[in-house]
């Protein structure tokens, strides 16, 4: 078994983050494998659990998984829904020493085999029916290390194991896989996760690379993201995705009726031109990311503690509800008697001493129900399901008298001190309960105190706009010594971009600064940031979806490479100017004239930069 040392960091509610290499003394071994928390927000049987193990990494190799692992979880935590419910995840990672490097037949089948903890192989473990990028692990194996990691279990957990690989390759099902190394690997990594959390599907229309996959012959399919029905049949049917139909994509371009995926280039449609499910780089679009919201809450619960409900309760007296945090945004608390709704104004704690209509001869019940009201749902159905929706009943009979008990008024968890706190991020402070007066929770920034009505426990900073620079927060409870103390870094990262050589450059006033081409050009984008962490760059152009920077497939330190249709990469296509091209059979023609390109960053503390941007010209060539 792991050392007791691992649960030491789990206090009820803390948020501890940091890097693999923070670890240190927190680290537990067994048989050789150690776990290391990387990211603790809460007890590990209160939270979703990722649990994160390297195959193919040898001792001597073992700071190379960490530093792929920080790469992969920095792109996670800038991709919605992860960014929002950062704070319902702890990051465990299985440190588990390879005998030998690699994994097996990489990158061809006659590879020779790998001595690893893991078993770990690319052609779905060596299958010569198989293709080269289905990479698949020992799941007995993965199991076992997973089950070291103390209060997790297959039910709050999802196991993601990442190949000491620079080859393109991964796999979803019960367990993500990822190669750990190749430029691409941190997109593949919540690829992976969508199947196996969300039980998203490929929006490909190919199984095999470079060949189309053909009509799609079977009935209306399960997925919430694939469908046969005209958007005029979805409106009328209310079916699939048609409250979201119109709207811009999260993806780019707009909610829609695009054919092709599941393997097929006809018969089949989606809701997006592209997306996380089928072009490494963009976001999950709004039907996707609705599933995965979901998907994540689903694996905690709401509630993380209340007053007892087991018995009837008096009426002199203080009745509370303790709620997770999204970092997205507050959860909202209503509190009812007899179906009569009370007024507090989404406060976790309700005095009964100051309800009207309470008297002694019956009893009443007393409810507080939880609810997401992310903007990210939009199906009742979702809404309402326990995922999102948790109501707390008790019975209030008003001739009982409660003992009292002595609880002194102090902090019992809060959003993680130790590093700086987003501008955009919500923060929460949770308090004792003491029976019979409730602590308030007194916010301030910049030494000012903060108006923070209602729920007190938390403090959404987005709403207070805060000017870019660090601002100091605190949150204290009246009359006692108990303070809390935050940076706040309000500044995004900055991202310098740099092109090839273009024939020439116009400066007009007013407008960007326009380069022009008549073929392919290169562009880097270098992130600079005054805080520690790992900072994603993006770029769109023309408006469409936001893209993640990897520099180049073949090679993460390369810059990007446009060109006029595209670069074709193993019967993949990248860069194309102008609507994007994803495989060899999409059109290909260039699209001449001037393009936009805008890009940004986000932070490790969550911050998005603001968009800036240069035009392009494409020429003819004479």
């Amino acid at each position: 078994m792991a050392r007791l040392l691992v649960g030491c960091l789990l206090a009820a509610g803390l948020v501890a983050t940091g890097t693999v290499a923070d670890g240190g003394p927190a680290a537990a071994e067994s048989g050789g494998a150690t776990v290391v928390p990387v990211q603790t927000t809460g007890p590990a049987d209160r939270r979703f659990n990722l649990v994160v193990m390297g195959d193919g990494y040898t001792a001597d190799e073992m700071p190379a998984f960490r530093a792929d692992l920080e790469r992969h979880l920095s792109t996670l935590w800038s991709i919605e829904p992860f960014a929002s419910y950062r704070s319902y995840i702890n990051v465990w990672a299985v440190e588990v020493p390879s005998e030998e490097s690699g994994v097996d037949c990489d990158p061809s089948l006659d590879a020779p085999a790998r001595d690893t903890a893991l078993d770990m192989g690319f052609w779905g473990g060596c299958n010569p029916g198989s293709v080269q990028r289905l990479l698949t692990v020992d799941s007995a194996k993965a199991a076992g290390f997973a089950d070291l990691v103390p209060g997790t279990r297959p039910a709050n957990r999802q196991i993601v194991a990442l190949a000491h690989s620079s080859t393109y390759g991964g796999a979803g099902g019960t367990y993500a896989t990822a190669s750990g190394g190749n430029a691409l690997s941190a997109l593949i990594t919540p690829h992976e996760i969508g199947h196996s959390l969300g039980g998203l599907q490929d929006e490909y229309d190919y199984y095999a690379r470079g060949v189309p996959g053909g009509a799609y012959a079977d009935g209306e399919p399960a997925s919430a993201h694939h469908s046969l029905l005209t958007e005029d049949q979805m409106w009328a049917e209310r079916a699939k995705w048609w409250r979201w139909l119109g709207e811009e994509s999260e993806s780019g371009g707009v909610v829609g009726r695009y054919e092709g995926g599941m393997y097929s280039t006809r018969g089949i449609w989606r809701p997006s031109r592209h997306s996380m499910m089928k072009t490494l780089g963009y976001a999950f679009d709004q039907v996707e990311r609705e599933v995965m919201v979901k998907a994540v809450s689903g694996k905690v619960d709401l509630v993380q503690d209340h007053t007892p409900d087991t018995a009837p309760i008096g009426a002199d007296r203080t009745v509370w509800v303790d709620t997770l945090h999204p970092t997205g945004g507050e959860l909202a608390v209503e509190w009812r008697l007899d179906g009569r709704p009370l007024g507090t104004g989404g406060a976790r704690t309700l005095d009964l001493r100051a309800v009207d209509g309470l008297s002694p001869g019956r009893t009443y019940t007393l409810t507080a129900t939880v609810t997401d009201p992310t903007p990210f749902v939009r199906d009742p159905a979702v809404r309402g399901s326990a995922a999102l929706t948790r109501t707390v009943r008790w019975t209030v009979d008003p001739a009982l008298r409660t003992a009292r008990t002595a609880v002194p008024a102090a902090f019992t968890g809060h959003t993680a001190t130790a590093a700086p706190v987003g501008a955009r991020s919500v923060v929460y402070a949770d308090t004792t309960h003491p029976l019979r007066r409730t602590p308030a929770v007194v916010w301030a920034l910049d030494g000012r105190t903060v108006p923070n009505p209602g729920n007190d426990r938390d403090l959404d900073l987005a709403a207070l706009r805060l000017a870019p620079g660090s601002h100091a927060l605190t949150a204290r409870i009246p009359g006692t010594r108990e303070v809390l103390r935050w940076t706040v870094d309000a500044t995004p990262a900055s991202v310098a971009y740099e092109l090839s050589e273009p024939l020439r450059t116009v400066r007009r006033p007013g407008r960007p600064v326009e380069y022009v081409y008549d073929g392919a050009f290169t562009m880097r984008l270098t992130a600079r940031d005054d805080g520690a962490g790992a900072v994603v760059s993006q770029f769109r152009v023309d408006g469409d979806g936001w893209y993640t920077y990897y520099g180049w497939p073949t090679d993460a330190a390369a810059p990007f490479r446009f060109s006029p249709s595209g670069t074709v990469i193993d019967d993949l296509v990248y860069g194309k100017l102008g609507r994007p091209r994803a495989v060899p059979w999409d059109d290909a023609t260039p699209e001449y004239g001037t393009h936009t390109v805008e890009y940004r960053t986000v932070d490790a503390a969550g911050n998005v930069g603001r968009a800036q941007r240069f035009l392009v010209t494409l020429e003819k060539k004479p």
